[in-house]
């Protein structure tokens, strides 16, 4: 047991000697005076490369690799793309209940029409319901006398019409033997019997075409049903159904939708008004040229142009195409001439006086942005995607505008007040003889119009007024 101190503090002062030793080669790694562990076996001095091997540039961050057009086009794209999915979703759902969606447009379009009627009934001291059901009324039963008149009529002249017809084919044949095309009466009946073979092998396809077209007519009626009632509900209660849409947007948005909305629906309104009057002095004018030329079925004719002229451009000119068939097959060519000649001289009025004249700067609309807007909706949606197609169109231009003027304003508003020389440099110069004799008075002192002259900001808050002040439209 003497022994064990003795054993104890020799290992304590050994442990005190390994513990100086590694202090010291602690601090000579530090010290950099021997090479960390693994660089033991490193060589201890690299050679540079030689003048001959290739220089090897630092490889950059790949945003900064990017061309900025490139990055901005990629930014640009994905945008795109996603507002491209998002319309072709949209007309995927609209294609699957196409037929409510073309109704409630019509009535849309029925309630531009009817809504100033309703309004000026309420001045008159009429209450709304009573206002809106004498409208709606009214508007319904003179379009339903207007469609029973035009079936009247050609069920009128179908007798007389088919008696022309066969006399027209009957010249056409004899003018075809007596031509110097050399056509032969057995080419002709040739001819004859591979249509009447086509129509006999055919019979099924046309039983089918005719089936289709009575779905066709079902269907019709239903959206004229429907579209009677939304009109109904949009004449008694547009308005709350405005103020719900409005719900739909987002709040921050709300304020400039709240404004664009009338401003749309206004232009909307001076468009149907606007064409509903062009598209009755063409009916008119162009229905008397063709009855007094003796062209049967005029009035039918006349209702077609009516109808057609709701699509710009190219119903004018499919209207005036069947109106000059129908001359020349009942009346010869000299008839279909004159016809002709009417068409285009009434279309001429049409698009020089009549058009700038009645619809004015209410809807401005560029004619390519007309013919490509109806080329779309009638590719899309057949005659009712070409007959909505430029109102919408009308809609998104006054609706749009009006957002960025909106938009302009409140930047305009938020933006910090000018003061001091910038006050100067934005303030409204005075027209002559506007200064008062204070400030003549001033200037004959010999003092200038300096900066500090002013109020802080005096300018500035006349310009900035100026500039809130201004109407966005």
């Amino acid at each position: 047991m003497s022994k064990t101190p003795g054993w104890l503090g020799g290992l304590g002062a050994r442990l005190t000697h390994m513990g100086e030793k590694l202090e010291e080669r602690r601090a000579e790694v530090q010290a950099g005076s021997a090479p960390a562990a693994h660089e033991v076996h490193a060589p201890e001095h690299v050679p540079p490369p030689p003048d001959y091997a290739p220089a090897i540039a630092a490889r950059p961050d790949p945003v900064d690799a990017v061309p900025w057009g490139v990055r901005v086009a990629a930014e640009a794209g994905w945008r795109l793309l996603v507002l491209a999915g998002t319309i072709w979703v949209l007309g995927q759902i609209i294609s699957q209940v196409q037929l409510v969606a073309f109704a409630f447009m019509g009535a849309l379009l029925v309630t531009a029409l009817l809504q100033p009627t309703v309004a000026w009934l309420r001045r008159a001291g009429l209450p709304r319901g009573l206002a809106t059901a004498s409208t709606a009324i009214l508007g319904f039963v003179i379009m339903g006398l207007i469609g029973w008149f035009v079936v009247w009529q050609v069920m009128d002249n179908a007798e007389d019409l088919s008696k022309q017809v066969q006399q027209g084919i009957q010249d056409l044949r004899q003018w075809l033997l007596d031509s110097p095309f050399h056509v032969t009466e057995q080419q002709i009946n040739d001819i004859s019997k591979n249509l009447s073979d086509a129509i006999g092998t055919n019979v099924q396809e046309i039983t089918s075409a005719g089936l289709a077209g009575v779905t066709v007519i079902v269907e019709l009626m239903t959206g004229l049903l429907l579209a009677m009632f939304c009109t109904l509900f949009l004449l008694y209660d547009g308005k709350r159904v405005w103020e719900w849409t409005l719900k739909l947007v987002p709040t921050a948005a709300r304020p400039g939708m709240a404004g664009a909305g009338p401003r749309a629906w206004r232009t909307l309104t001076a468009y149907v008004r606007g064409t509903v009057i062009v598209a009755l002095i063409d009916a008119i004018f162009i229905g008397l040229g063709i009855f007094f030329l003796g062209v049967p079925m005029a009035v039918p004719l006349a209702v077609v142009i009516f109808l057609f002229a709701f699509i710009p451009l190219v119903g004018a000119v499919i209207s005036g195409a069947l109106a000059v068939v129908v001359a020349i097959v009942a009346n010869g060519p000299f008839t279909a001439l004159m016809v002709l000649i009417v068409v285009l001289a009434v279309q001429q009025i049409e698009g020089h006086v009549l058009q700038p004249f009645i619809l004015g700067r209410a809807v401005r609309v560029h004619p390519l942005a007309v013919i490509l807007s109806v080329a779309a909706g009638g590719l899309i949606s057949g005659i009712g995607g070409a007959v909505v197609a430029v109102p919408m169109v009308a809609v998104l231009n006054t609706a749009v505008g009006y957002l960025r003027a909106y938009s302009k304003e409140n930047a305009l508003r938020a933006s910090p007040k000018p003061h001091g020389a910038t006050a100067l440099d934005v303030a409204p110069t005075p027209a002559p003889g506007e200064r008062s004799a204070e400030r003549d008075a001033e200037r004959s002192a010999g003092i200038a119009d300096r900066p500090s002259d002013l109020p802080p900001g005096a300018s500035g808050e006349r310009s900035a007024d100026r500039s809130s002040g201004s109407d966005p439209t």
